[in-house]
């Protein structure tokens, strides 16, 4: 008898078999046929890779559930006294459909009297955050996707410390994957001084399957519950001097006022999640006065719920424009949505404009960004090519009512894989001063036309029509 032969017999019936199953459960899970015919293909053409692939970042965590219906509703219970003993409810004509949404999928409360303080670089933010969290005097609530152990990681850690050992409250969330080569002492010496520290999503083997490819990408800071942050920027030395690509362009803001309560829900949730701890006490969500004019709604995203909310509700968004909707975001991999809501608004005359770094920090993802630009530039939006360094601003601007900063690319893995927060402001003067960033933006741009794009090599154009095949994968 041929054992060898045995061997390989049985050896290629569990290969395909493999294989063949993946794309039976790909199909079966009912996402979205671009998705799902994007890991046919891997499958089919690069078998071992795509298993491998699949085993790590294909299987789907949504319609699962981190917090009961009764702790939720528990947790809601003081911002939603806070929304409710308002004066008058905010009313925008042209996004109150967008506020309902939001209130309907995220019980995200829209909170008057905020005030807002912009920031487009790291030096000015850092600043503004150590500041505040030396004035704490009760607690500090941090969340970040990347919490370096360099030069500004360890400010910050010493801050920390100085402030726990004041007798001020500290808890951290920090990514797994985000500070996967952050040393364990660096956070050790958080948590010898008192400080609550916990990992998100901890991926370690053997469980170390789909959770590698769901990760907390959010920037939450809130201290004594009246003072937050929120933005692109995480805590790392790149995010002041920058890298190999040149200076850092990000956006982050602080916020003071009733939309605090938002980001501390945000906070919270994810709290519960990491240390099965409900935290609902009065002394986190105090009654904050007027601070300011704007109105606020803070709206997480994550995998595990029915909704894509952020992408949903940008989508609506841009529909809403009557006049403009500028866009900036360091990678742009739509959804056939969201992609379909800016050919729309552009066609009808709406100003649609993308603003994407030059050069991109993975040549991959680069490629398949620029595959879909000529699709938006046929139907009249226009591109912007960011050029004095690395674009890594999530900021967009609509009618000089509407803005939005936070966490969430205009790509798949945000609207999809990752937990993600944004702050969505609706007031003419945050407005108004958001544009102008933009604009200002656009001084250190070349701007891209369809002609000479669509006049680049083929080579160059085949490799990006290639990369584009798996960008629902990136």
């Amino acid at each position: 008898m041929d054992w060898g032969y045995i061997l390989s017999i049985i050896w290629k019936i569990i290969y395909f078999g493999a294989i063949i199953s993946i794309i039976i459960i790909t199909v079966l899970d009912d996402r979205n046929p671009f998705r799902t015919v994007s890991w046919i293909l891997i499958l089919m053409f690069l078998p071992i890779v795509g298993i491998i692939l699949y085993f790590f970042f294909g299987q789907n965590y949504r319609r699962k559930h981190i917090i009961n219906k009764k702790s939720f509703g528990k947790l809601l219970r003081k911002p939603m006294a806070e929304y409710m003993a308002q004066e008058s409810a905010p009313d925008f004509p042209e996004y109150n459909s967008l506020i309902n949404f939001y209130k309907s999928t995220e019980q995200a409360f829209p909170y008057e009297g905020n005030r807002v303080e912009t920031y487009t670089d790291g030096y000015s933010m850092l600043q503004s955050l150590i500041r505040e969290l030396m004035n704490a005097k009760d607690y500090i609530h941090l969340e970040y996707y990347i919490l370096e152990d360099d030069p500004v990681g360890r400010m910050i850690s010493d801050v920390l410390i100085d402030r726990a050992r004041a007798g001020v409250e500290v808890r951290i969330i920090y990514d797994d994957v985000g500070c996967w080569h952050v040393p364990h002492h660096f956070f050790e010496k958080m948590l010898e001084s008192g400080i609550e520290v916990r990992s998100f999503l901890k991926v370690r083997f053997p469980v170390f399957t789909s959770r590698v490819n769901y990760r907390n990408h959010r920037k939450v800071v809130v201290i004594d519950g009246r003072i937050g942050f929120i933005g692109g920027m995480n805590l790392a030395v790149r995010y002041l001097k920058g890298t190999s690509l040149g200076a850092w362009r990000d956006t982050h803001i602080l916020i003071e006022g009733k939309a605090v309560h938002g980001l501390q829900t945000s906070f919270l949730l994810d709290w519960f999640f990491v240390d099965q701890t409900l935290i609902t006490s009065s002394k986190y969500f105090k009654p904050i006065p007027n601070m300011g004019s704007s109105v606020i709604q803070i709206v997480s995203s994550a995998p595990i719920g029915p909704w894509r909310e952020i992408m949903l509700g940008l989508t609506k968004a841009i529909l809403c424009a009557k006049k403009y909707f500028f866009i900036q975001t360091p990678y742009f991999l739509p959804t056939e949505t969201f992609l379909s809501a800016m050919q729309t608004a552009a066609l009808a005359g709406v100003d649609i404009r993308l603003m994407l770094p030059a050069r991109g920090d993975n040549n991959l993802t680069q490629f398949a960004c620029f595959s879909y630009l000529r699709f938006i530039l046929e139907a009249g939006v226009k591109v912007f090519f960011y050029q004095k360094g690395f674009l890594h601003s999530k900021l967009m601007v609509s009618d000089n009512l509407l803005s939005t900063v936070g966490s969430t690319n205009v790509d798949f893995r945000s609207f999809e894989h990752n937990f993600e927060v944004n702050a969505f402001i609706y007031d003419e003067d945050t407005a108004i001063k958001m544009r102008e960033i933009f604009v200002n933006d656009q001084h250190d741009c070349t701007q891209v036309f369809l002609n000479s794009w669509m006049k680049r090599k083929k080579i160059q154009r085949a490799s990006e029509s290639v990369a584009r095949l798996i960008s629902p994968l990136l």
